[in-house]
């Protein structure tokens, strides 16, 4: 498998209905089937930028790219940043976004962490504006609340209640516009189970069941942001409050396509055998591939696999094979 690596020196109820090892594989020969469909259609080239989080993003990496490579439609490469503010190399750090379809983005600075280099942030903009797709992978939208550009980027963010507006859901899923000031700070209650609800009739979701069970979810309460041209394609109920808040959504900044979640959570407890039920679940799975072909402007190729989740359960895989 063909890899480009940018790397600094420096840096639940359980369900499946086909046995979980079996379904994973079932997963990845039909994303080569339906990829291949077009001889002609090449790798869609995804560039993962990591090297600073509060979740445990060298797991999480490896996790992603276990997961995009075997598929045989993806191109994976790798920018680490240097780990910390004094640490050398941040003079030459320059990820080249234009060299990539999709940026998957899972930097985190919220506790202090170093800020990208005015170069960089120029550039990632710039690369936006264009046309890039751009991921912004679970904890991603929880970096750079100073950075207006990236927060219109995101849409949605990790943000104290004095900052932007937040989108509250009813059940049905209308949308109520929080100003600033109103309601509270971004928060989460503990990872759980989930009944995720679609809105609208996005192409990620097509075929997807109207709703369906994750099993180990983190609902945001409060995300705060610019919020404009953000439209929310699921969302889900918090446990902690009752009430029903964006899941994914998605932004159009200039010429660019952005995908945001709270799926994906890769924390400090977790490990190589002890892999996030939330990137072993059938749907989170799916939604991942699906999202990036979308973000590159390209056909969704992965058909609604035999084994993805329904209103009634959820569905959880077997371990995600690692690269070295």
């Amino acid at each position: 498998m063909s890899r480009r690596v940018e790397r600094h020196e420096t840096g639940v109820i359980r369900t499946v209905l086909l046995p979980a090892s079996l379904a994973f594989w079932c997963f990845l020969l039909l994303a080569v089937r339906t990829g291949a469909a077009d001889p002609g259609s090449a790798k869609i080239k995804v560039l993962i930028i990591d090297g600073v989080s509060n979740h445990n993003w060298k797991l999480n990496t490896k996790l992603l790219r276990g997961l995009l490579e075997p598929t045989g439609l993806f191109d994976v490469a790798v920018s680490t940043s240097p780990p910390a503010a004094d640490a050398p190399g941040w003079d030459t750090w320059r990820p080249k976004f234009s060299d990539y379809d999709v940026v998957l983005q899972t930097y985190n600075d919220i506790k202090a962490g170093p800020q990208w280099p005015g170069e960089v942030k120029k550039s990632f903009v710039t690369y936006v504006q264009q046309g890039g797709g751009v991921f912004i992978y679970h904890s991603g939208n929880n970096a750079f609340p100073k950075w207006p550009e990236y927060n219109d980027i995101i849409g949605l963010g990790w943000r104290p209640v004095s900052y932007g507006t937040a989108l509250q859901m009813s059940a049905d899923g209308t949308i109520t516009r929080l100003p600033p000031g109103q309601g509270r700070g971004t928060g989460h209650a503990p990872r759980g189970e989930v009944l995720v609800h679609t809105l609208g009739d996005h192409p990620i979701h097509q075929g997807l069941p109207a709703a369906w069970k994750s099993p180990m979810l983190e609902v945001y309460y409060d995300a705060r942001g610019a919020a404009n041209n953000v439209q929310v394609i699921s969302y889900g109920q918090d446990p902690k409050y009752k009430e029903f808040w964006p899941l994914e959504w998605t932004v159009t900044y200039g010429q660019g396509r952005v995908y945001a979640s709270s799926f994906g959570h890769v924390w400090s407890d977790e490990s190589e055998t002890k892999q996030p039920v939330d990137l072993l679940a059938a749907d989170e799975q799916v939604l991942i591939v699906r999202a990036i072909q979308w973000l590159a402007k390209r056909p969704i190729t992965i058909d609604v696999p035999q084994d993805f989740p329904t209103a009634d359960r959820t569905s959880i895989r077997a371990n995600i094979p690692l690269p070295n």
